[in-house]
């Protein structure tokens, strides 16, 4: 009779040994990983630990400071806005406890475009004036007023509110009390119109559980993905759930821990952001290496020996579990270049938030991309339809090893753009060495070759291990060719100063959002021609490896990773347009003539 193995028999041992050192590498490609979390963080002059909340920012009181004057005809208020600090004109809600007809008229204000939201909105820097015309009105009344505004960093302070009795026969204006929705100036929202003040945060949530589910179409997460359907398929029906959260739990602690190693480097002084543990080579060739000895492993050729097994029926399933962790972990860790549409704006705003409400966040991105799955196992009919477990899931498991393939030749070359071609040869060494390992752990031996056949296998992990750390990262922003010039905040500053319109194009290897905007959209001949016909200056930030000041941009515009793509007109002033994550050439064609209200 056939015999079924299960699917991952013998290779939950080594998906341990590495997911511990995918781990310990995140750790160590972090920068400020050794930062005590508790102490202050003298750098900002801030007395917070490294995950409190953020207090560089003006007090409330200071950013705006309101007066009044009232003559017999209208009254006029007025609110002096500290430097980069501004107050949204919709905000503002005036009401007298008399019917009196009050129509407030506005100084010149300006639109700012809402990155969150998407939308234009009018806004005033430096100071802003509300005149009311008073002069039908003879006795006295009490007027409340609130207002709201943001700090350009990223600081949306709550709804403030004031209290004024308005005597007009005598010309007097007295402020009553002053009162806002909470004491503090902790963030409410990042970049967000003001009516969201309480819920923006949940609203992130939202747009990351929603981000989280699309990343499972992704094909950086197919090949795990594909994996665990199967191991599901070849589990006791009885005990998916259990599995399905163990899945989730190994996703969702993944997703956490990044949110704390990006909260620990950024309050150390450090300019990260998402996708930070795939600027880091050493990740890279660990994820290398983990995928094409994955392959080897499912397409039959290379075998671990009973030892990884563990010791009989007891411990198997443990492993099945464990092996859910893991898998749940390994899709965690290749889902950052992955990028979901509307991803970036939910962690931007998390990034700038309290340490709690970013982890939570993170956390909610990392349960929508489990969601899925764990929805399978909770749904008898699905979980019905799941083929039994035989003789085709070895077929099967041989044909998934061709993701993994890819997978693999894909990061090979990531690592190649990160560190050149003399790095992707040292990779590629790396890998024979590791497969060289694997295959003598399969060989039969006792005595003294069983003691040099171990010693091999040291010796062959140590030196592939030994190759990722010879190899330095290169300089990509020195290797822009071509139509694009490497980014640099004064190249910026230089082309506008000119009046030259200006496209700015953030992207990284990594990240397979971006590659496909630029093939599909803007190295086509058609946006080519546009550019060439506009004199538009092309600028590319490549943040394939680490750069500060790429991230101090993202930073400026509320995203937290790439993509990011900036549109600069012609003698155009202040900030740039932001154009979505998404592009075709038909929507870069019309920004750059002018034809789409961004």
């Amino acid at each position: 009779m056939h015999k079924t193995r299960h699917l991952f028999s013998g290779f939950s041992g080594y998906a341990k040994a590495v997911a511990l050192l995918i781990v310990s590498l995140i750790a160590f490609a972090t920068p400020g990983y050794a930062a005590d979390p508790f102490a202050k963080n003298t750098s900002l002059n801030s007395t917070t630990s490294l995950l409190g909340a953020q207090d560089e920012f003006l007090p409330v009181a200071e950013a705006f400071k309101p007066d009044f004057q009232i003559t017999r005809e209208q009254l006029t208020l007025h609110w002096a806005i500290a430097d980069k600090y501004y107050l949204y004109q919709e905000r503002f809600k005036f009401k007298a406890d008399q019917p009196v007809s009050l129509s407030p008229a506005y100084s010149m204000g300006k639109m700012k475009y809402d990155e969150l939201f998407e939308r234009e909105t009018m806004v005033h820097y430096h100071e802003v004036t509300a005149t009311f015309d008073i002069s039908q009105i003879q006795h006295a009344f009490t007027l409340k007023a609130e207002y709201q505004g943001c700090a350009d960093a990223g600081l949306c302070y709550p709804p403030q509110k004031i209290t004024l009795l308005v005597d007009p026969a005598m010309l007097s204006v007295t402020e009553q009390s002053v009162t806002a929705s909470t004491a503090s100036t902790t963030p409410a929202t990042i970049n967000a119109p003001p009516s969201t003040t309480n819920t923006g945060w949940l609203f992130a949530m939202l747009l990351a559980l929603l981000g989280g589910m699309i990343l499972n179409l992704m094909p950086c997460v197919f090949p795990v993905l594909s994996i665990k359907v199967m191991s599901l398929a070849a589990a006791d029906r009885s005990r998916l759930a259990v599995h399905g959260w163990v899945y989730t739990l190994g996703i969702v602690v993944c997703f956490v821990g990044f949110a704390i190693a990006l909260i620990l480097a950024r309050k150390g002084g450090e300019a990260v952001g998402w996708g930070f543990q795939l600027q880091s080579p050493g990740l890279i060739a660990a994820l290398t290496y983990l995928f094409f000895v994955m392959g080897l492993s499912m397409s039959g050729l290379i075998h671990f020996g009973g030892s990884l097994m563990g010791a009989g029926q007891q411990l198997t399933q443990k492993s099945g579990l464990s092996g859910s962790f893991f898998t749940g972990v390994l899709a965690a860790v290749v889902a950052s270049p992955c990028t979901a549409p509307f991803m970036g704006a939910a962690l931007g705003l998390a990034l700038t938030q309290p340490a709690l409400v970013c982890i939570a966040i993170f956390a909610a991105l990392g349960f929508g991309m489990a969601l899925p799955l764990l929805l399978l196992c909770y749904l008898p009919t699905l979980a019905n339809r799941l083929p039994k477990p035989g003789a085709w899931m070895d077929n099967l498991k041989q044909v998934l090893a061709f993701p993994l393939y890819l997978s693999a030749i894909w990061l090979l070359w990531v690592y190649g753009r990160q560190t050149g071609v003399n790095g992707m040869a040292s990779l590629c060494i790396g890998a024979v060495l590791i497969t060289f390992g694997c295959w003598l752990q399969g060989r039969h031996a006792a005595g003294l070759w069983l003691w040099l056949r171990r010693l091999a296998i040291a010796a062959s992990w140590i030196a592939a291990l030994a190759l990722i750390f010879q190899t330095p990262a290169l300089n990509n922003q020195a290797q822009q060719q071509g139509r694009w010039q490497a980014y640099s905040p004064e190249l910026l500053a230089d082309l506008r100063s000119q009046g030259r319109p200006v496209f700015v194009n953030l992207t990284a290897d990594w990240c397979l959002t971006c590659l496909a905007n630029e093939r599909i959209a803007l190295d086509t001949p058609a946006v080519e021609a546009v550019f060439d016909a506009l004199n538009v200056a092309t600028i590319k930030g490549d943040w394939t490896n680490t750069d500060p000041k790429i991230t101090e941009l993202l930073q400026e515009y509320g995203r937290s990773g790439v993509p990011l793509y900036l549109w600069f007109p012609a003698n155009h002033t202040g900030k740039g347009q932001i154009l979505p994550q998404l592009l075709t050439k038909d929507l870069v064609i019309r920004t750059l003539k002018g034809e789409n209200n961004l």
